[in-house]
Parts: structure tokens; sequence; C-alpha cells
């Protein structure tokens, strides 16, 4: 498959990071290095898997990830002697301080995107207004939970086995129509749902190809009640809009390759 979709529009490494340690329900101040380690480098063998180009900072942090899991091997006497004078700090010390500076950061742009979005629904009264105190409040779901989603369905799916030598071309472009489609004939759509007619592995990695690129290009936000529930999927630009954001996306991938 020749498509490349960068994930670094949406998310970084210590996003992933953050993302592993609160699914896992991991303490911040006391990262079990070793797990950490393994699920990171999972999730970067699928995102290749799935050949989403993976920026350099993730290898790079990957790189970090094996080089504090391989001094927390080491016996500390050894680590004193060669490696470290200053053996006696702990060696996720700085991780831990870049982890949670950022998500501090992170809850504050979020605090700020609250206000304004609190900002946008005040009113002036015109009469009483019933409010459904029972209305579930959704979250808006990352990267990471479509790809834990994704993976998810993919164990579950019985794919089918075809043995004779068929030539399918696959396109995102389609793809993203398809869902557009569906969408437009209705509120909302369960993210496993979009994939239930889905019988081989590739056109499955195609369509969740196009549910990234959809949100990209802003058509679709994708939310949840909270981490690890299901995902719906919305739309958030009227057909008319659609078509608009489309042809410019059309005219951008016909366009060639700029020579450097």
């Amino acid at each position: 498959m020749s498509y490349q979709f960068k994930l670094d529009f949406f998310e970084g490494p210590l996003d992933l990071l953050l993302f592993l340690i609160k699914e896992q329900k991991m303490d911040i101040q006391d990262i079990p290095i070793a797990d950490i380690s393994e699920q990171y480098l999972g999730y970067l063998n699928l995102m290749q898997d799935l050949n989403l180009e993976v920026a350099g900072e993730y290898l790079l942090m990957a790189a970090e990830l094996t080089r504090i899991k391989s001094r927390t091997l080491l016996p500390a006497k050894l680590e004193e002697e060669e490696i470290d004078p200053d053996s006696g700090v702990d060696p996720r010390a700085e991780l831990t301080r870049r982890l949670m500076e950022y998500q501090r950061y992170k809850e504050a742009a979020f605090q700020l995107r609250q206000r304004e979005f609190d900002q946008s629904q005040v009113f002036s009264r015109s009469g009483e207004v019933a409010v459904d105190e029972r209305e579930e409040t959704l979250v808006d779901a990352n990267v990471f939970d479509l790809l834990t989603a994704f993976q998810k369905m993919v164990q579950q799916k019985s794919f089918k086995k075809d043995y004779e030598i068929e030539v399918t071309i696959l396109s995102v472009e389609d793809r993203i129509k398809y869902i557009l489609e569906i969408l437009n004939g209705a509120e909302s759509v369960a993210f496993e749902s979009l994939f239930t007619p889905i019988n081989t592995r590739q056109e499955v990695i195609v369509l969740f190809l196009a549910l990234l690129e959809l949100m990209k290009l802003g058509l679709i936000r994708v939310q949840q009640v909270a981490q690890m529930e299901t995902i719906r999927v919305y739309k958030t630009v009227d057909k008319a809009g659609q078509e608009e954001i489309l042809q410019t996306y059309q005219e951008s991938q016909s366009e060639p390759p700029s020579q450097g």
C-alpha cells in the first residue's frame, strides 16, 4: 500500500506515554519502565503496520526508553563506578519531570478550551429552558484511543480467506466518501459498526486511514463517554461544506510533489 499518513499532525510521543500511563492506571511518579517501554514499542509497530509515517521524535523517545530501561537493570555499584557519578538519581526522573510538565500544559489548555465552550453556551434569558441532566458528557477521543479500538476490533474480527488471485484497488478517497455518506444519513455511528461489512484486512486498514484523514480535514469528530468506552463518530460539516473541503483535498492530492 503506497498511501502514507502523517501521524504527527495529531499527537507526539509524550501524548502516547501519558495515554499508556492513564490506560494502565500507572503512577506517573513511579513508572514501570519495562512495561511502558514494551507497550510503547507495540504501538510503534502497529503504526508502521498501518503505514503511518512515524515522526523521528517517536523513535528518539523509543531510544530514550531503552536507555532508561538498561540503566534500571544495571547493578547500582556497577553504575556508580563505570556509568554515572550521579547514580543516586533515579534514571526515570527526567522523563517523569517532562511528563508531569507536559500534563500540566495539556490540562491548562483543556481548561481554557472548556471555558471558551462554556462562554459560547451563555445566552440571554428568553424563557424557561428544559435541561436534561441525564445527558452524558462526551470527551474527544485521540488518535491513540482510535488505535486501541482498531487493534481490538482487528483481533475480534474474522477475515475472509480468499485463495484466488484478485487485483483490488483500494482508495482512501473512496472510503472517505463512503464514511461521509453514512454520517450524512445518521446523527452518529459507532466506530466498530463502520467495519462490520468489511471482510479483508487490507480494506479495514484503508477505512481506518480514511477516518484519520477525515479527522485531519476537520470533517468528523470522534468522542466517547470515557477512555476505553465505545467511540462514536460525528460529522462536523454539512454536505455543502464537505464538498468544498474535499475539492481542495482532491486538488492537493493530485499536485505533483515539490522538488527540493
